[in-house]
Formats: C-alpha cells, sequence, structure tokens
C-alpha cells in the first residue's frame, strides 16, 4: 500500500483550518479558507489527483518528529553524510480576545534551519483545487507567487520554477541558514512574517493556553496534548468543535464506510464542557456552550451541523480514488437528516453541566431548552435512527431513551434550579419516570442477561457503556456489571478494543474498533469498581496511540487506524478515562465536580 498509516500524520491547526504532515515532510491534507473549505491538498486521498506540498533533503533518512512541548508545532530533524537541519511546520497563530482567544495568522510556515555542514532543499508546491479536480495557475505579484482558483500564495526568498501546476524551489543551504517558506490561504494573513517572530509567538500562544491547566493526575501527559487536539479542532469564529479535520478515510481499507467528519455533532456535548471548565479553560466552554444552543433553535434538532451553524447535502467525488482506493470519497453528509432523539439528552445535560458551573443560563436559553424538554416529554415513545447513524429504518435504540430519560432529568433538575414555577415539571417528571421504567422492561433482556441495542433484540451495541455515566444506573448495578462483561465478551476484538456493535447495518464489510468507545468502557469499569481492570485497559489503548500521540477514529484488530483523524471524540474520551481514573470513587467524577460547582 502506497498510502502512509492514519495515525504517521502530524496534525497541524491554527482553529480556522488544519494541515496533515505526512513522515516523509509532505504536507497531504489542507482545506482552504477554512475545516470545511476545499481540500487543495488532499494526496491524502489520492497519490495522484491529489495536491501536495513537498519539503524533502536530498540523502537524508527517514527524519525523527515531535511536537514541541505543549503546542502544535511539529519539529522534524533531517540528518544526512553531509549535514543536518531542523524544519518547524506549524499553522501560526497569536493571542485574540475575549470573543477569539485564538487568531489565526492563516499562515503555513515551514522553516528550515541548518544546524550543521550542508543540505539540499526542495520544495514543490502542486495545488489542486476542487479536491483535487483542476489544476492550477501561478502567477507571481508583489514577491509573492499566487495560485488562480485558490486562496493560496506563496511566499519564499528562492527563485521559483513553473511547471504546469507546480511550483518548484531548490537550495543548498550551509550551516546557520534558515530559510522559510510561507504559505498563506488569505490576503489578511497576518502583517508579521519574519518566520522566527512567527514561529516564538505560535510557541507561546499555545503555551500559554495549555498553561491554564493544572491537572497533574493520572494520565496527565496524555490529558493535556488531547486537550491541545480539542483545542486544534474548534473552530475559532464559533467555538464549534468539528468531529474530525478530514473526509472519507476509510473505517475499512478498500471499503465503503467512508464519511465527512469536518462537522459538529452534538453528541457528548456535556462531556466537552466538562472537560474544557476542568481543565481550566472555561472561556472556551462557553463559547461552545454558545454555540451549540445558537444552532438547536428548531424543535426537530439535527444531530450534526457545521462550522457556521448550517448543514450541506452529501455528494460523492468519483475523480478521486479514495485513501488505499476506498471508494466514494464523500463530502457533505446525510446523516444531519436523521432523527436522532439521544441528541436532546447531550444538549439537556450540556446545559446542567454549564448553570452548575457558572449560573450564567439566561433566561432565553432556558426558554429555549424548556421548548426541547416538552417536545421530548410528548416524542418519547417513537423510534428514531440511534446514535451510530445506521441508515435504515428507525428503531426504538435503547441508547436514545437512555438520552431521552437524561433530557427529561436534566430538565427537570434545572426548572428546580432556576425555580421555574411555569415549566410543566410534572409531566417532565412523569415522561422521565415512565422512560426509566420502559428500558428496564423492555431494554433489558434477562434471557441473554444483559441490556440490548434495541427493543426486541438480543444484539449489543457500546453506547450501553453510557448508562452509569449519564446516572441512569449505579455503575455496580448488577444488571450493568453483566451488560460490560457481555459487551467485552461480543464486541472486543483485540486488547481494550471494541467494535460499536456487529448487528447488520445495511452496508457491507465492516469496521474496526470504535476508540471512544474502548475509552468509555475504561469510565464504566470505574464506576463498577474494578479500577485495576480500568486502569489496565487504559494502559492497553495508550499502547494503540500514533507516534505523535493522535488518535483515529478506529482501529483493526492489528492495530492499523481506520477512520477520520484525528478523531475529537476519542481524544475525549482518553480525558473522561483519566479522569475517571483519578477522580475513582462512586460517581462519574466530571459530573460530580460539576455538581460541586467545579470544586
Amino acid at each position: 500500500m502506497n498510502y502512509p498509516p492514519i495515525d504517521s500524520y502530524a496534525f497541524l491547526s491554527d482553529t480556522h483550518t488544519a494541515a496533515l504532515v505526512a513522515a516523509d515532510g509532505a504536507v497531504e491534507w489542507f482545506c482552504v479558507p477554512h475545516f470545511a473549505g476545499d481540500a487543495v491538498l488532499a494526496r491524502l486521498l489520492d497519490r495522484d489527483a491529489g495536491g501536495v506540498l513537498e519539503l524533502s533533503v536530498a540523502g537524508g533518512a527517514a527524519p525523527t518528529r515531535r511536537y514541541l512541548p505543549d503546542t502544535l508545532v511539529l519539529e522534524t530533524r533531517w540528518s544526512t553524510p553531509q549535514g543536518s537541519a531542523i524544519v518547524h511546520d506549524f499553522l501560526s497563530v497569536a493571542p485574540g480576545d475575549e470573543a477569539q482567544p485564538l487568531r489565526a495568522d492563516k499562515l503555513l510556515v515551514r522553516r528550515v534551519t541548518v544546524e550543521r555542514g550542508t543540505v539540499e532543499l526542495a520544495v514543490r508546491v502542486a495545488p489542486r483545487a476542487g479536491y483535487g479536480a483542476r489544476d492550477v495557475v501561478w502567477e507571481q505579484a508583489g514577491g509573492r507567487w499566487r495560485a488562480t482558483g485558490t486562496d493560496l500564495w506563496v511566499g519564499v526568498d528562492l527563485p521559483g520554477e513553473v511547471t504546469g501546476g507546480e511550483l518548484r524551489f531548490a537550495a543548498e543551504l550551509s550551516a546557520g541558514t534558515t530559510l522559510a517558506l510561507l504559505v498563506g490561504y488569505d490576503d489578511d494573513a497576518a502583517d508579521v512574517v519574519d518566520p522566527d517572530e512567527l514561529l516564538a509567538r505560535t510557541c507561546r500562544t499555545w503555551q500559554a493556553w495549555s498553561a491554564r491547566s493544572d491537572y497533574t493526575g493520572f494520565g496527565a501527559d496524555a490529558v493535556r496534548h488531547s486537550a491541545l487536539v480539542l483545542r486544534g479542532l474548534s473552530f475559532d469564529e464559533t467555538g464549534a468543535l468539528i468531529a474530525a479535520p478530514t473526509t472519507s478515510l476509510p473505517e475499512e481499507i478498500g471499503g465503503v464506510r467512508n464519511w465527512d467528519y469536518r462537522y459538529a455533532w452534538h453528541r457528548d456535548a456535556a462531556l466537552l464542557l466538562l472537560a474544557l471548565f476542568r481543565l481550566g479553560h472555561a472561556e472556551e466552554g462557553r463559547r461552545y456552550l454558545h454555540f451549540l444552543l445558537s444552532v438547536c433553535t428548531g424543535e426537530l434538532l439535527t444531530p450534526l451541523v457545521d462550522i457556521l451553524g448550517s448543514t450541506a447535502d452529501e455528494e460523492e467525488l468519483p475523480h478521486l480514488e479514495g485513501y488505499a482506493g476506498s471508494r466514494p470519497v464523500r463530502i457533505g453528509n446525510e446523516a444531519a437528516e436523521q432523527v436522532q432523539f439521544d441528541t436532546y439528552g447531550h444538549i439537556m445535560d450540556a446545559a446542567l453541566v454549564y448553570q452548575d458551573l457558572t449560573g450564567d443560563l439566561t433566561d432565553e436559553q432556558w426558554a429555549l431548552l424548556r421548548r426541547h424538554v416538552d417536545v421530548m416529554a410528548g416524542r418519547w415513545r417513537e423510534p428514531d435512527h440511534g446514535i451510530w447513524e445506521v441508515r435504515g429504518p428507525r428503531q426504538h435504540y435503547v441508547n436514545a431513551k437512555v438520552m431521552t430519560w437524561v433530557c427529561l432529568d436534566r430538565g427537570v433538575r434545572l426548572a428546580e434550579l432556576l425555580d421555574d414555577r411555569t415549566a410543566d415539571v410534572e409531566r417532565w417528571r412523569a415522561a422521565r419516570d415512565a422512560v426509566h421504567a420502559e428500558v428496564l422492561e423492555r431494554g433489558f433482556d434477562p434471557q441473554v442477561g444483559s441490556f440490548v441495542m434495541t427493543y426486541g433484540s438480543t444484539e449489543l451495541d457500546a453506547s450501553l457503556l453510557r448508562i452509569p455515566l449519564v446516572g441512569f444506573l449505579p455503575g455496580d448495578d448488577p444488571r450493568m456489571l453483566a451488560t460490560i462483561d457481555r459487551v467485552r465478551q461480543e464486541l472486543e476484538i483485540g486488547p481494550g478494543l471494541l467494535r460499536r456493535y456487529r448487528a447488520d447495518d445495511g452496508l457491507p464489510g465492516e469496521e474496526g474498533a470504535f476508540l471512544l468507545c474502548s475509552f468509555e468502557l475504561v469510565s464504566a469499569l470505574v464506576l463498577a469498581g474494578r479500577r485495576d481492570e480500568a486502569s489496565k485497559v487504559f494502559d492497553q489503548l495508550s499502547q494503540y496511540a500514533g507516534p505523535l500521540g493522535l488518535y483515529a477514529e478506529q482501529l483493526a484488530a492489528d492495530g492499523t487506524a481506520l477512520g477520520n483523524y484525528p478523531q475529537a471524540f476519542t481524544h475525549l474520551a482518553l480525558i473522561e478515562a483519566a479522569l475517571n481514573l483519578d477522580g475513582a470513587g462512586d460517581r462519574e467524577a466530571l459530573h460530580a465536580w460539576a455538581a460541586r460547582g467545579g470544586h
């Protein structure tokens, strides 16, 4: 396979867009003018048609790479018999203001410093517009090269050569020399173009952000790194968190399970808020809550929106072969049209967390939330499409019912906190109790000995592990203990690696282990009182991280990374698992912390 492993890529972000850098120094994914824009560099999905930005040192062995501490600045060391060089790759950021805490300079910087001897540097800039559909034409003006049909411009202190849609540079550099390639994707890019200042400022900005957290508990290094990844996946203008910066990385190599994840799902909204506040990033937590409520104004909530709060039709791009031949490549996401009642529970859980921590819910926000609780009090008996977005008929998914209970329960609790005597709390409370009773009666199968995926089925799915994490049942309830064991028995494909489900979802082939669920197994084991077992699973999952500490959405049984990358929910579940292991009490640690007002 001539495609690099998915988890071998470095992730760069300026919180406005992202870039993925292969181990050989090639930028193979870059969307402009933002995360959800045109992938003008898309060799990640097609080795020939996808655009690329190559930077290489002639005769160099495989370089070594790392992130500079507490940053998303990639440092790559190249060595040859004649010399050695360090390359710093980053999307430049600067401190912002209260409305936008980090400010994107809208510059991709590739800064090369020769440490000893001489090195021969080669650069090839070959973007293709329309997700690889069209060549560009380079024009030189004002000391910059501009690519027509894109927002890209290139600045470098070297003579360039144009061949077709490619721009090439080459130089022999000696010890002590620093050279920078600047790739802007907006004419309003930063005024500062000094590469040394851009590097220093970007490092200071990320390190100052990371320093807000004083967490030193279980898995502290992985938690801090995961928090950086989450911040890098948060859109600067709105606070939206995208699931991943990529589209169509396959859940099965060569298969059709390829989806666009450059969207904000409302799933685990409460967990994101909890993690942000707990790790010292309250301002980002507030911005996310405001974004969440701003896109939840209709009666029937969509499970996902784009970074600007809209949805887009799903379409296929037949001109791209897909990662390792995994077709089709899709942009847009049809799941936005599904009915997913768990969405209401996640939003109400987030609202309760926010009120517990800040007391800042406004009357207008509460009026909006009340409408959602009223909707679910009237519709909880209906089937839906479920959390896993199976593209088939609606069913009575147990997870959806549990999250409906969460919606009603959080509505009751918020009404009591806010002393709202006009809310129909008795109706909500009656519906909540009815949902709880029904799930225990129809969602637990005594013959199977566990909770099940849907009413009347004997199949399981890994979302059942969240039952104690949302307070539906105690973690050590015998029914929950049995469910944990059966989930592992039926869905585990490797140590700690859980698939989401085995039920037929109407698509050919099968996916790998879903890492969000794998880390949620850790949290469920903690609440079950099985901390040693939880710690062992966490250690096993830690070994599956990519060489730069990043996780994709899924893993094959042999450890091959699958799915879109890096995956926000994997890193979020890692944080939850670590904090639960650190707190290891009789309640889910993050919710208990929030209920105490963040103390």
